[in-house]
């Protein structure tokens, strides 16, 4: 694994992820999301779906710079414009520590020609900029797809710090896998890559930005 991957998936990387819970409040809230079990399942469901969505796009990103249709495909693979809208908004909040971190004419092509990019978008191209590969990229988007909402998790249900963590360790072979297929479709062009969705998270995603319209709530999605 490169080192761009650790700094990328570091909870300390300052990329904006930590105001997202990934659907999890939404589902915690709805008692769908109780305990340490219920967290598992939600945890892979997500994986297999909007984390390997996420996985494909950054491992595409590695291998194709035309980042406008990149940007195009990717939005037309996330229909709850609530989703579009955590996923770009955490993706500025990347570009702006990655523009300090790895300054490069790439990533300056990537900002003009979507000055508010997809998340994944982003993740893939700071790691091609840094030297690493597509490998790396999914890796790194499909372990984020998971921490965040474990994360999430600790602070919205008070469960246990070293269980959560246990829950995210026993998902490390099909974080794999899923990095494995998004590789595997890197080379495609970007109309034809995969699109994994998740009805299921997008419907989560908009009952979430309804209700935090009408009362606080701790995360933005």
């Amino acid at each position: 694994m490169h080192t761009v991957a650790l700094v990328l998936s570091d909870s300390r990387f300052p990329g904006g992820g930590h105001v997202h819970s990934g659907g999890l409040e939404e589902a915690a809230t709805r008692g769908l999301v109780t305990d340490i079990p219920s967290l598992g399942l939600f945890l892979v469901g997500r994986l297999r779906t909007a984390g390997e969505l996420s996985a494909i796009f950054a491992a595409a990103a590695v291998k194709c710079h035309e980042w406008s249709i990149l940007d195009e495909e990717l939005d037309a693979r996330t229909p709850s414009p609530a989703q579009r809208e955590a996923s770009r908004a955490q993706g500025k909040a990347t570009v702006r520590a990655g523009r300090r971190a790895w300054p490069s004419p790439i990533l300056d092509s990537l900002i003009q020609a979507t000055p508010r990019p997809h998340h994944a978008i982003i993740v893939g191209a700071l790691t091609d900029i840094a030297g690493g590969g597509a490998a790396d990229a999914a890796l790194t988007a499909a372990y984020l797809s998971v921490s965040g909402p474990a994360s999430a998790a600790i602070r919205l249900l008070g469960l246990d710090p070293f269980a959560v963590n246990a829950a995210v360790t026993r998902l490390g072979d099909a974080m794999q896998t899923v990095a494995q297929r998004a590789v595997a479709s890197a080379d495609l062009p970007p109309e034809d890559l995969p699109g994994p969705g998740a009805p299921g998270l997008d419907l989560l995603a908009e009952a979430h930005v309804r209700h935090h319209k009408e009362e606080v709530r701790l995360f933005a999605s």
